[in-house]
């Protein structure tokens, strides 16, 4: 069952450095679980929960892009907000030594380093929305605003369309 404000990870001391106040939610799982899996879980509507894929563009440059858990990251309309010829997913060997996050625990917040990032527009839907809190089981509940008072971002529309 979720919990709230378990054991801090490095996304949420981030925020609580910022003094920027959030909510957590956390649940015990022995495995990843996809994004909408999450969102069930902890009976939150899948087009508010968001997932945080790490891409690599034509450049070398590495790009974060959020969307929501049951969407498809659209690769042209990603590589068309970061001004990149191309973007490709990152492979999941990359993931932890690059962001220090493991696959299904990565938050765009607290990042070994700072990547631009691009959320959906539909997060602007939202008054808050969620996403991983930085470890498996982990999720962060905070508005677009104050997120991007810790994450340098811009909002488009980056899914495919069904």
């Amino acid at each position: 069952m979720a919990k709230q404000h378990a054991e801090k990870t490095n996304a949420m001391r981030v925020l609580d450095a910022a003094r920027i106040e959030y909510g957590s939610r956390t649940f015990e799982c022995a495995e990843a679980l996809s994004g909408t899996e999450v969102a069930d879980l902890l009976g939150l509507e899948r087009d508010r929960v968001f997932k945080t894929l790490v891409t690599i563009g034509h450049s070398n440059e590495h790009y974060v892009f959020m969307i929501p858990v049951a969407e498809e990251l659209d690769l042209k309309k990603a590589a068309l907000a970061v001004g990149e010829k191309s973007i490709a997913m990152i492979k999941a060997k990359e993931l932890l030594p690059l962001t220090g996050y493991v696959h299904g625990g990565c938050s765009p917040i607290g990042m070994k380093k700072p990547f631009a990032t691009v959320v959906d527009e539909t997060a602007i839907l939202f008054e808050t929305i969620m996403f991983s809190g930085g470890r498996i089981g982990a999720q962060i509940e905070l508005s677009l605003d104050d997120l991007a008072r810790v994450v340098e971002l811009t909002t488009a529309d980056l899914t495919v369309r069904r």
